[in-house]
């Protein structure tokens, strides 16, 4: 299977596209097209989550042998999740389950892509078989930035780079990264947003300093979802979620399941939507936003306009306003590269675009938006925790807040099931985990984790636990102007190491 821009012709082996992460004319990749439904429960259902990920993958990434992915599956997902199942749905009630996608190494969903990403790499690299190092940069709102970089630390020939907004991630997630190990990471945190940082990397990606450095011996890749080695792993748990559903009887063999996404960069609800386009028996697709609402206002209005405040909330990987994967979804929407160039053209001039009628009326047939202000995410939280006596993290609440919002108006289909997609443990947001349940935050966020923790009998987890008393490796904060020396200097480095 080839991949292709969304912006332009230009068609790439899997292996490249997973190596370069972004295409020249700044585009996403996509599969040429996309593959027939395939998925059967039948065939499935006895599978591991590591056989799955093998057996979906090979439909998409076609040019590496089925025994190869298989290994590169078993390698990833083996030992890396404190759960036997990977992503254990549990069932709340008849009409919803929470699918907890934070067993992994950083206590985030990203893990599920993040634990193969890596593999996928150095194979790719592998193939292409040019001897250069790889320097992975990325922008975090949050969670990708730890969960890559525990992905990629210390694997021989790649080297990362995060880049987070200093003031826009809460005090644990902020310690992830500032006390990451391994002599081939480094991290910055930078004056702005996360907008800022993506936008500030995509311009590098279509810089001379790209090409300049890939010259000497460096190439630049991402691990953001922008690269399809992040998105297409994310695939895979939406099939596992349906085989839990069938096996724990909250659906039956012929019904189908409804899906909330809380989201940013919409690359968790588009790994959704291709499963379903994949075969799995999706309903309704639910996209949740906080107050940086610029995709449930698309989903209203099929208008995407940024020219809006951007609100620094307590579910920071939801503050985004530039969803990069939507433009991927655009793609899909549209059919055509042209209207994709046009319209991110459009964007970067006038802050916003408009789809055409077509395409807006195919957009609301795919996906539902909604949204949570701050209040209702809260309550969402206590309500929760008080009724079913299980506690979300702030990204999971908006999600519920949006279905609770939708049931009750009757925009949730009747008698069917819906699965919350739980994105990240409760304890990486211990001030407004706090709050939620009346107690009052410590000067300490370790501190509070334990009054939590008393309260609730939910242990702290070992991975955020053992970070009170690492000391902190990274602390510089730059101007978002001042990446792009920053990147040139690190690629520097490496280079003078090798």
């Amino acid at each position: 299977m080839k991949y292709r821009s969304t912006r332009s012709n230009e068609t790439v082996t899997a292996e490249e596209a997973l190596v370069k992460g972004l295409a020249d004319d700044g585009g996403l990749y996509v599969p040429e097209s996309l593959p027939a439904p395939f998925l059967q429960a039948d065939e499935l259902k006895d599978m591991t989550y590591e056989e799955l990920a093998a057996f979906v993958l090979s439909h998409f990434l076609t040019d590496i042998p089925a025994e190869e992915l298989k290994k590169l599956t078993h390698s990833a997902y083996t030992g890396t999740f404190e759960t036997e199942e990977i992503v254990p749905v549990k069932t709340l009630s008849q009409s919803f389950s929470m699918a907890e996608m934070f067993h992994g190494r950083t206590c985030a969903f990203k893990d599920l892509a993040l634990s193969l990403f890596p593999y996928l790499l150095v194979y790719a690299k592998k193939q292409e078989k040019d001897g250069k190092e790889i320097l992975i940069l990325t922008a975090t709102s949050g969670d990708t930035g730890k969960a890559a970089l525990e992905g990629f630390r210390d694997v021989p020939g790649v080297h990362i780079m995060v880049f987070y907004p200093s003031h826009g991630v809460s005090p644990l997630q902020q310690d992830q990264m500032q006390k990451q190990l391994g002599d081939n990471v480094k991290v910055l945190g930078i004056e702005g947003n996360f907008d800022d940082a993506q936008g500030t990397l995509k311009q590098v990606f279509g810089s001379s300093l790209r090409r300049e450095e890939a010259e000497k011996g460096v190439l630049f890749s991402s691990a953001n979802s922008i690269n399809i080695g992040r998105l297409l792993p994310q695939v895979v748990y939406y099939v596992w979620i349906w085989l839990q559903l069938l096996k724990n009887g909250s659906i039956g063999p012929d019904e189908t399941f409804n899906v909330v996404v809380p989201t940013g960069n919409f690359g968790n609800i588009l790994a959704a939507w291709l499963a379903k386009k994949a075969g799995a028996p999706i309903g309704q697709l639910i996209c949740a936003s906080n107050e940086n609402k610029v995709l449930a206002d698309f989903f209203e209005t099929g208008i995407y306009d940024i020219n809006r405040p951007f609100y620094t909330t307590e579910a920071p990987s939801m503050d985004i306003l530039i969803s990069s994967n939507f433009e991927r979804f655009l793609y899909y929407l549209t059919g055509s590269a042209e209207q994709v160039k046009d319209s991110m053209e459009q964007l970067k001039k006038e802050g916003k675009y408009q789809v055409s009628k077509e395409a807006f009326h195919k957009a609301g047939m795919e996906m539902t938006g909604g949204w949570a202000a701050p209040e209702e995410m809260i309550h969402a939280m206590g309500e929760v925790y008080e009724n079913y006596d299980y506690l979300m993290d702030p990204h999971t609440a908006v999600a519920y807040s949006v279905y609770d919002h939708l049931k009750r108006e009757g925009k949730i289909a009747r008698h069917s099931h819906t699965v919350i997609i739980s994105t990240a443990h409760p304890y990486k947001f211990p001030g407004v985990v706090a709050k939620s349940l009346g107690l009052k935050e410590m000067d300490s966020p370790y501190d509070t984790l334990r009054e939590i923790s008393d309260k609730t009998g939910i242990s702290i987890p070992s991975q955020l636990g053992e970070l009170e008393n690492r000391p902190k490796r990274f602390t510089e904060t730059i101007d978002r102007k001042d990446m792009a020396d920053a990147i040139r200097d690190y690629a520097e480095e490496i280079i003078k190491k090798n």
